[in-house]
């Protein structure tokens, strides 16, 4: 049973993942591989509107994905993104990138040897991942302009989508942890977590919502949490 309770602290942790960035024209449009196609079509739908004259996707494959999109999470967005009238010319493919990190860096050497001038970037996530795209984006990749930005969609219509209420609070717990985590490894920046949120992860994770959960960092993320 998911409570009362538990679904009014997964609407904290949902809104606090997301920046709140509004949507704004940039060098370039980078969308982070995963298994939702719809980052993709977010990022076509901006390419369309004029926010970003050049595409990259980054990502190989994951045991989430790996049966989905047997070919590499880029190439299969390349393929929903011509699918939907983007030139192939406006589409660029870093397909080895396997984590955040290596989303950001793999991309930016990938721009860099494509001599694409980059001064900001339009970073296109899942909308649980805008704030971790972010933080690792700033950390990585300092003195580029990042604007969040994800399928414009509420909480309710995310579950819908993925059909598992329980996989999606899941998800957003282990999205909270390594904000928590992550920046101590120098993998992100540090950024403030209030402490509402931070006491509905608490409760989530003490309710079982702990299957995404980093287990060698529980405790770390414990202590970040005292601070």
């Amino acid at each position: 049973m998911i409570s009362t309770q538990d679904w009014a602290d997964t609407r904290l942790l949902w809104a606090y993942h997301q920046m709140g960035h509004a949507p704004q024209p940039c060098s370039v449009a980078i969308g982070l591989g995963s298994h939702d196609l719809g980052v993709a079509e977010t990022a076509v739908e901006l390419y369309e509107r004029g926010m970003a004259p050049l595409l990259v996707f980054t990502g190989a494959t994951s045991p989430t994905t790996r049966d989905r999109m047997p070919r590499g999470e880029a190439v299969h967005y390349r393929e929903r993104a011509l699918e939907l009238g983007v030139p192939s010319s406006a589409v660029l493919v870093e397909p080895r990138a396997r984590n955040t990190g290596e989303n950001i860096t793999f991309s930016r050497e990938l721009l860099q040897e494509a001599g694409v001038d980059v001064s900001s970037v339009l970073l296109i996530s899942k909308p649980y991942e805008e704030r971790r795209a972010y933080a690792t984006t700033r950390k990585l990749w300092p003195g580029v302009e990042i604007v969040s930005a994800s399928s414009p969609m509420t909480l309710d219509e995310y579950v819908d989508s993925i059909g598992d209420a329980r996989l999606v609070i899941d998800m957003l717990v282990g999205a909270l942890q390594r904000l928590l985590v992550y920046p101590e490894q120098g993998f992100m920046i540090s950024q403030h977590v209030p402490d509402d949120v931070t006491e509905a992860y608490e409760r989530l994770c003490r309710q079982g919502f702990t299957s995404r959960l980093l287990r060698d960092a529980a405790g770390q993320a414990r202590s970040q949490m005292r601070r």
